[in-house]
């Protein structure tokens, strides 16, 4: 997933449609992580970035993406960047 999202619609409140992109976040991990896993990978991993546009998006952690959403909306911000990339993950042996 590598998005834009822009939210102004006019006709939902904002903590309706920002409420709405964290779901459709959510929905985008749960379908990647149900998908079979190729042969000798343990885990589906996630590559993620979160910025004013693609060109400024910063590597992130899956789980800061929700905090970094509140804060735009804070700051009154309207329109973001995302990317969640599946990849797959192996367990270090130890």
């Amino acid at each position: 997933m590598r998005t834009t999202f822009t939210l102004d619609k006019p006709k939902v409140k904002l903590a309706r449609q920002i409420e709405a992109t964290k779901s459709q976040i959510k929905k985008y991990v749960k379908r990647e992580r149900g998908k079979r896993l190729p042969e000798g990978v343990d885990y589906w991993d996630f590559s993620c970035k979160f910025g004013d546009s693609a060109e400024e998006a910063k590597v992130c952690h899956l789980k800061e993406i929700s905090g970094f959403i509140d804060a735009m909306e804070a700051k009154g911000q309207i329109t973001f960047y995302v990317e969640v990339v599946a990849v797959e993950g192996l367990r270090e042996r130890g």
